[in-house]
């Protein structure tokens, strides 16, 4: 077996590290965009006067980011190459996920909103998959120029990890559906011009079959974006939208009536192993600069390296660093080998051991660090409020061994390997 990373991958971060320092660099260091990353940043980023929303010049700075790197060819790498994508592999997403958190916080990089010059351009890859001809016709143009898109509608105020109970119904009025319901945590919903709502037609509360995922647009008769949620890490884009009669055509359909929630387990399941890559990452950034400040900080007259109270735990963090990047590519490779759904209980270990991960090397970085760790003035705190967001977001860390339980112990089936009879 080969454990190497492939060629044309190593070669490809090297390109993507170039661009980095020729031409993002310079544009966080420009007119003092430096304080969207330095102490500053929570106050640089939001807009206080708009109810916490994201400060309009940082999301400019952020597209200013992406169109340079579609421009420059990274942007859409997962995408296949009809689109303007190099048929990027689960593989290399993760490689590269993990190689972009672990330079830290910067422009190249930025998952407070997802944000990152190798785009992780989920939604686009759904709509090529399970998007009709009209709708690919429709929507793939705007969403590749990033002016056309949604936010996701799953999560309800009172159902969040079972989707399955959902109270949002849609019903067949004549030739439109007719929404209602009310739907929470729909992130990016402030300058989204459509909501991904997920609906039950059919069926009732608990089964798999009979949800509706609804493309609605957000200037939609009885739609209400109700309130902006602040969170541990601010500004906020995630916002509880009602829907009182909401009527949208057959075509707002994606991916099949009552089929709805399939679109949104393979989002998860190719999101999850992404997430997983990138609190590696971050940890991994926490872990290096940890052993480094330890090396030059001398406390009565001795470098903090020399004490073992100081390298155990970093010794730790880093044997779980590298466990975790060996089964995150394993399971990547797997993926792209025998699909999405064959290695579904192994993308949940990822997932919640990464994130757990994460929160752990910031934790040991701010109290390696100090005082300074624990400031502003380093990145640990903001890296620990994000990614403990990730140990409930596309699905709790329980719900991950929920999961895997249901797998080992048989309540569940996997998708059999492609080729496997």
């Amino acid at each position: 077996m080969n454990f190497d990373i492939p060629k044309e991958i190593s070669d490809y971060l090297v390109e993507v590290d170039k661009f980095i320092e020729d031409v993002i660099k310079p544009l966080e260091n420009k007119d003092d965009n430096i304080r969207f990353f330095d102490h500053r940043r929570e106050d640089a980023r939001t807009d206080w006067e708009r109810g916490g929303l994201p400060n309009e010049e940082w999301e400019d700075l952020i597209e200013e980011s992406k169109r340079l790197a579609d421009e420059a060819g990274f942007y859409r790498y997962a995408l296949p190459k009809e689109y303007g994508g190099q048929n990027g592999t689960n593989l290399g997403m993760a490689i590269i996920r993990d190689h972009m958190a672990a330079k830290g916080l910067g422009l190249h990089n930025d998952l407070q909103n997802e944000h990152s010059i190798v785009g992780n351009t989920v939604s686009v890859s759904l709509m090529i998959i399970y998007g009709t001809e009209e709708q690919k016709a429709e929507w793939i143009d705007g969403m590749l120029a990033r002016t056309k898109g949604f936010a996701w509608g799953i999560t309800e105020p009172n159902h969040g990890s079972d989707a399955t109970h959902m109270e949002t119904t849609a019903k067949r009025v004549g030739d439109e559906w007719v929404i209602n319901g009310e739907k929470t945590w729909n992130t990016g919903i402030h300058t989204s011009p459509y909501d991904l709502v997920l609906a039950r037609t059919s069926g009732k509360a608990g089964d798999g079959q009979g949800i509706t995922a609804f493309l609605v647009p957000m200037d939609a008769q009885g739609l209400k974006i109700e309130e902006m949620l602040w969170t541990f890490n601010m500004p906020t884009d995630h916002g509880r939208v009602s829907l009182t009669n909401v009527s949208v055509p057959e075509t707002a359909i994606l991916g099949g009536e009552g089929q709805g929630l399939q679109v949104v387990q393979h989002f998860f399941n190719q999101n999850r192993i992404r997430q997983a890559a990138s609190s590696l990452g971050a940890a991994q950034y926490c872990i290096s600069e940890s052993v480094a400040y330890a090396q030059e900080r001398k406390p009565f007259g001795k470098p903090l390296a020399v004490n073992q109270g100081v390298q155990f735990p970093l010794v730790e963090l880093q044997t779980r660093a590298e466990m975790t990047r060996a089964l995150i590519q394993q399971t990547a490779w797997k993926m792209d080998t025998y699909g999405a759904f064959s290695v579904s209980d192994k993308v949940s270990m990822c997932n919640y051991s990464a994130n757990r991960l994460c929160c752990d090397a910031a934790d040991q970085a701010m109290q390696t660090h100090g005082g300074m760790g624990y400031s502003r003035h380093k990145p640990f705190e903001h890296i620990y409020r994000h990614h403990r967001r990730y140990r409930i977001t596309e699905g709790a860390d329980e719900i991950q061994m929920r999961r895997i339980a249901g797998y080992m112990f048989g309540f569940m089936k996997q998708q059999k390997p492609k080729g496997v009879a």
